[in-house]
């Protein structure tokens, strides 16, 4: 199988990833965040376009506590015992996204292998409060696995999210390296199960590249998604969080996102962000227009 063409070995971004930060803006938001006491992956994540973001005044929330019950090797929010979900959460949510003005808000969680539903009636509690509240705003939600328990997925589709995302984040073969608490065919499932059970709500997924996959890899988890139901997709560039995550593999060059884009579109997706900096939230207002 065939290599991603990339810088490969090098300890500095390539020039590609490097552009300035914009921060007009951003002072506002962590102010009503810290109001409100809510949680962002933009921050917990420590996700590279938080400042363009956050100067756009525009956030991901992170439900369910800033604590995950597993612990991904590239993933930078805490792995430890999380608090019992606050029932009060749902409604500040709802506030934040009426006082940012927030047309398109996108909501995604920690994983809560603790919890009996997973979390599940949380979502769907936090898309009932921003419905209620902000009543022509869309709503999209990224969710955990559910540790395979498609009564919770059905549980939060029924709730009829405007888009519904569960990423699958890399190929099967480096799950164990990257996604050790993870399953791609339970991903999979999780895909499907929410595309038949309401399929009119568009489904999505994702994918970090530069964790050491091969090109060949990429379109078959492609075929996948699309088999399973998907019709939105993310490719992005994978970043060490810190010295203790992964290291990248390697930098993907942005004519090689350019190109499997067009794949995707060959494959029949009808959305597709393809890009270093693209991350699952990351402009989701935009390729949700395009559905």
């Amino acid at each position: 199988m065939p290599h991603l063409p990339s810088q490969t070995g090098a300890h500095r971004k390539p020039p590609w990833l490097r552009r300035p930060l914009a921060h007009t803006g951003a002072v506002r938001v962590d102010g009503l965040l810290d109001e409100l006491e809510l949680h962002t992956v933009c921050e917990s994540a420590r996700c590279p376009n938080r400042g363009e973001c956050f100067g756009d005044s525009t956030a991901t929330f992170l439900i369910l506590g800033d604590a995950c019950t597993r612990d991904c090797r590239f993933c930078a929010i805490e792995a430890r015992s999380p608090e019992p979900p606050d029932p009060g959460e749902p409604g500040r949510v709802a506030d934040a996204a009426v006082r940012l003005g927030l047309a398109h808000v996108v909501v995604t969680m920690v994983t809560r292998d603790d919890l009996p539903d997973g979390g599940a009636s949380h979502v769907v509690a936090v898309i009932e409060a921003v419905r209620a509240t902000h009543r022509d705003a869309s709503v999209e939600v990224l969710t955990s696995d559910f540790g395979g328990d498609l009564g919770a997925v059905a549980t939060v589709v029924r709730a009829r999210p405007d888009v519904f995302n569960h990423n699958v984040e890399t190929v099967p073969r480096l799950y164990a390296d990257v996604r050790s608490g993870a399953d791609y065919e339970r991903s999979i499932a999780v895909l499907e199960h929410a595309g038949r059970i309401e399929p009119d709500v568009p489904v999505k997924s994702g994918l970090m590249l530069g964790l050491g996959e091969e090109y060949d890899e990429i379109i078959d988890v492609m075929a996948d998604l699309r088999a399973a139901g998907v019709t939105m997709l993310t490719l992005g560039q994978y970043l060490r969080p810190s010295a203790a995550h992964l290291p990248v593999a390697a930098f993907v060059e942005p004519e090689r996102f350019e190109a499997l884009a067009e794949e995707a579109y060959h494959l029949g997706f009808t959305a597709v962000a393809s890009a270093p900096y693209v991350r699952s939230s990351y402009h989701a207002a935009d390729l949700a227009a395009r559905v």
